[in-house]
């Protein structure tokens, strides 16, 4: 079957996931409201991946929507995105990198997606807005590199693609280009698309490209998803990944020692681990303490090579990308700014007390906590 058909025969709705057996029917009624507010897409690729037996399959979690999400608590805005747009489509929050918002099409609605207000543009629209985009990145030749995300960048059209990347490669001063996509994971039949292929290989041969996906959880990696892989990293992309800590999902040191394990041996680059973001309908079902966290980042690293734990643990915070590094001897944790919005906190440490179980850094009263 073409990605095109997989992509359409995906299940959209709750009357869908009940038939299936995959909702029960006594929660059909209040999951319908949840629907309304948040969409269902998920391929029946990655539905296959879920147990049917295990009511806490971690699959289920991350794509099957649950009453958690009436829960209100949270914004749809925590990492300041709105205050750092600069032109329709394009932020500019940090000095070197210009982010461009290219689609709002996903190949599947992850339950925990921080860009839940689905910002972004339409795939027909994004040719429209590309030459002033990229009119503003030649201006700001401060900017090296530029994410390609969205929505799901490898859900843009061949050829979009194309011509994102044949202006791009005219900007002297970009050294590389990210694709943000979690289609090696969601729909890697994606990946079979010859033209698409043959475009990634051509252009990567001039500029680098790297494809920067997420897998999340070991059974998230297949057979399927490791020919995706296999079928960029020919084109001589480099694919590195950003996990995202998970409640219910990947919150076990053993579960991230797997999966960052299983990452490097099908030639995957481990990138971050990320702190869930405190975004309505997800806070509450997927965040997970910062005091957690850090222990079980910690002994996962115990368990593994190298190679296998270069990743940072770091939170997409509004004042920058923020890791946290340790535990101090008072019980306070360490952060330290990996890349900060403002020079002046370029560098810079700060302990924080995560005490009582907060999950972020603006969780007491007064704000940021150092």
């Amino acid at each position: 079957m073409l990605w095109q058909q997989e992509l359409k025969s995906s299940v959209r709705s709750v009357k869908e996931l009940v038939a299936l057996g995959y909702v029960p029917p006594w929660e059909q009624e209040r999951l319908n409201a949840v629907e309304q507010n948040f969409p269902i897409c998920v391929p029946r690729y990655y539905l296959s991946l879920i147990d049917k037996g295990r009511e806490d399959d971690p699959i289920r979690k991350m794509c099957i929507p649950a009453l958690a999400e009436e829960d209100a608590s949270g914004a749809f805005d925590t990492s300041g995105e709105l205050s750092n747009t600069v032109e329709r489509g394009l932020q500019h929050k940090y000095k070197n990198t210009a982010l461009i918002l290219s689609t709002n099409v996903c190949a599947m609605y992850c339950r925990h997606c921080f860009r839940k207000r689905m910002v972004g543009v339409s795939d027909a629209e994004t040719a429209a807005f590309l030459t002033q985009v990229l009119s503003y990145v030649r201006e700001h030749e401060e900017i090296d590199n530029i994410l390609v995300s969205g929505g799901d960048s490898f859900l843009l059209s061949n050829r979009v693609i194309e011509k994102m990347l044949s202006q791009i490669a005219e900007l002297q001063h970009i050294r590389f280009v990210r694709f943000g996509t979690r289609v090696p994971v969601v729909l890697p039949s994606r990946l079979e698309d010859k033209a698409l292929l043959s475009t990634l290989s051509r252009h990567a041969a001039k500029t680098p490209i790297y494809a920067v996906t997420q897998f999340n959880h070991p059974n998230e990696i297949t057979a399927a998803s490791e020919r995706a892989v296999k079928r960029l990293r020919a084109c001589g992309v480099v694919v590195s990944n950003q996990t995202v800590l998970l409640k219910g999902v990947n919150d076990d040191e053993n579960v991230l020692a797997e999966l960052m394990n299983g990452l490097t041996s099908m030639g995957v680059v481990p990138y971050y681990v990320f702190q869930c973001r405190p975004v309505r309908a997800v806070k509450g079902q997927f965040q997970v303490p910062l005091s957690t966290g850090l222990r079980l980042v910690e002994h996962a690293k115990a368990m593994l090579n190298g190679h296998a734990k270069r990743f940072k643990y770091v939170m997409s915070h509004e004042t920058g990308k923020i890791e946290i590094l340790g535990a101090a001897d008072d019980g306070r944790l360490l952060f330290k700014y990996h890349q900060p919005k403002y020079e002046k906190d370029a560098g810079r440490m700060f302990a924080a007390d995560v005490s009582g179980g907060r999950a972020w850094l603006d969780e007491a009263p007064g704000g940021l906590l150092y």
